[in-house]
């Protein structure tokens, strides 16, 4: 790894995105204004309270997952990925390029659904802001590293976007949105267990609730960050310079 190639592929990127406006929107204003139209859908400040925290982790993963894998791919196909590997760039200066730039793109897609949702949409929180900035980033951050790890086993566009309904679904089913995962079968709250939503979900009830940022937090973030860093590593020992 070195660090002076790593941010000139993120520069690189992030340069790309500037010419990307939909790619942009797409990002930054999609989860956004999905919490938004569901505010109104629901008509209840209190039953969109509940659901707030979930929104904030289900929507900014889903859709860095989604941009991330089919850029990824994207290069690949062109043949641009291999141009790159040809160079002094290695596999794991790619996907942390790709992290950073794509974590600038989170914070600002974190930063306008958590302004729009605290102020216009009166979501109230019971502690303080950080940790709810905090885990909504890192959530964002998770989906953008399975993206990178998917796109790896990925051949076409749309191959990359079948991978979604696959890493998402489970994850909602079973990270203890719809049912308490302590009341789910116990082959199901084993698999959830090791699911990193899980404790991303988790870790943003406690931080919307305003409890003490105890154990129980920590253990959260620390299992999504170490979640994160293992898809990099394995994105990076899985990437292909070109697709056949």
């Amino acid at each position: 790894m070195n660090a002076t190639i790593t941010l000139a592929t993120a520069r690189r990127i992030m340069s790309q995105l500037r010419n990307d406006r939909r790619t942009v929107a797409l990002m930054v204003l999609v989860p956004t204004l999905v919490i938004v139209l569901l505010y109104y859908v629901m008509d209840d400040e209190r039953s969109f309270a509940a659901w707030a925290p979930v929104l904030l982790c289900v929507f900014p993963f889903l859709v860095m997952f989604l941009v991330t894998s089919i850029g990824t791919l994207r290069e690949r196909t062109s043949g641009t990925l291999e141009r790159l590997m040809a160079s002094p760039l290695g596999q794991l200066d790619l996907l942390l390029g790709y992290g950073l730039a794509f974590g600038v793109m989170a914070c600002l897609q974190v930063a306008l659904a958590l302004t729009v949702s605290l102020t216009w949409l009166g979501m109230e929180l019971a502690g303080a802001l950080w940790p709810l900035i905090l885990v909504a980033l890192l959530n964002a951050l998770l989906g953008t590293a399975l993206g990178l790890l998917c796109s790896a086993f990925a051949r076409t566009e749309f191959q990359a976007v079948q991978f979604m309904p696959v890493v998402m679904i489970p994850q909602i089913l079973l990270g203890g949105i719809l049912v308490p995962r302590d009341q789910m079968a116990t082959v199901l709250e084993w698999i959830s267990n090791v699911l990193p939503m899980s404790y991303a979900i988790e870790a943003m009830k406690l931080a919307v609730m305003g409890a003490d940022l105890n154990g129980d937090f920590w253990r959260d973030v620390i299992v999504v960050v170490g979640s994160i860093l293992l898809a990099l590593g394995l994105g990076a020992a899985t990437l292909r310079r070109r697709t056949p």
